[in-house]
């Protein structure tokens, strides 16, 4: 019988062969990339308490169910060590070498840990944000950490993140719409860039994945199936607040992002339909009868998932989050 971690092993590190290739492609050079300085207020600027100014303005008039969406969002965002260590645990990863996967991770890392910095940068200047019930949240996320069921397997793992890449670039995309629509056109330009960055990751997630369908096609397969049937839980997952406990707030969090329609049931099944797509599940071949039963499970829960989504109701009453700066 064949060893399905050590298999694991050799196909990552085929898949290494193609990195230089993918960090060119999807990863942008630190010199000439953006950064939180780029979007803030310069504090040497003459103008910096007039921008600073309309920030808060301009924050204080936010939805409140958006405005705790953008929070949780810079929570999440902030949360990187998490990943970071997560990811290097997969098995064919070696976190001592300054080659291979370690340096993706490395550089993966560096690139998404810039959301969270401009983002908390921002909400600082808003005025409107309780910053250190923000900053408990945060340490309690790192701390806490995350389960989101793939163990140290690499296809597990990559399902997961270019599903989790998308889903967030569909939240940053629609908080800077509706920021947009409120004429907040710097919250607008952040969000926009920060989804932008999230969308070309989720690119890179996703070739790994089509790589391994070439190399391993009915083992990626039961692993696509196995991530499904356990659900894809956001990494904020175990979110609490000061006084709180695991799992309590996250749900709240979750029904803002649904009342102001930023993140919804619906956003996840069209997630799901665009990977069954992108990966062409349909047309993959050399399946053995485990995967040809795993490839029917997934092309049907779409269906599934949509008759669910038609019974689920929104709380409409709106929690109070400590998050807030009560005027």
């Amino acid at each position: 019988m064949i060893d399905i971690r050590i298999h694991r092993q050799e196909v990552m590190l085929e898949l290494e062969k193609f990195l230089p290739e993918w960090i060119s492609k999807y990863l942008k050079p630190v010199e000439t990339n953006w950064q939180p300085a780029d979007f803030l207020p310069d504090v040497n600027s003459n103008s910096f308490y007039n921008e600073v100014e309309e920030i808060k303005e301009l924050c204080a008039q936010m939805d409140y169910d958006l405005f705790v969406t953008l929070i949780g969002d810079t929570i999440t965002e902030e949360a990187l060590p998490t990943y970071e260590s997560w990811l290097m645990g997969l098995a064919g990863v070696n976190q001592g070498e300054q080659k291979g996967w370690a340096t993706w991770i490395r550089s993966w890392t560096a690139e998404e840990n810039r959301h969270g910095d401009l983002l908390n940068k921002y909400l600082y200047l808003s005025g409107r944000v309780n910053m250190k019930e923000m900053e408990v949240s945060t340490q309690y996320l790192i701390r806490d950490g995350f389960d989101i069921q793939t163990g140290n397997d690499p296809y597990s793992n990559f399902v997961y993140t270019s599903f989790q890449e998308l889903a967030t670039n569909v939240s940053h995309r629609r908080v800077a719409s509706l920021s947009k629509k409120t004429g907040n056109n710097l919250l607008a330009k952040i969000c926009g860039q920060i989804a932008a960055d999230e969308a070309r990751h989720a690119n890179a997630y996703s070739d790994f994945v089509k790589r391994i369908f070439e190399l391993d096609p009915s083992q990626m397969m039961l692993a696509f199936e196995q991530m499904m049937k356990k659900k894809i839980v956001m990494p904020a997952h175990f979110m609490r607040e000061s006084g709180g406990k695991i799992n309590e707030l996250f749900a709240h969090f979750s029904d803002a992002a649904q009342r102001v329609n930023v993140y919804t049931s619906h956003d996840y099944i069209s997630i799901l339909k665009s990977l069954i797509t992108e990966w062409k599940i349909d047309k993959i071949d050399s399946l053995n009868d485990s995967a040809e039963k795993a490839r029917d499970y997934v092309l049907r829960l779409p269906d599934r998932l949509e008759r669910l989504a038609e019974r689920i109701t929104i709380p409409a009453e709106q929690y109070k989050f400590k998050w807030i700066t009560i005027r």
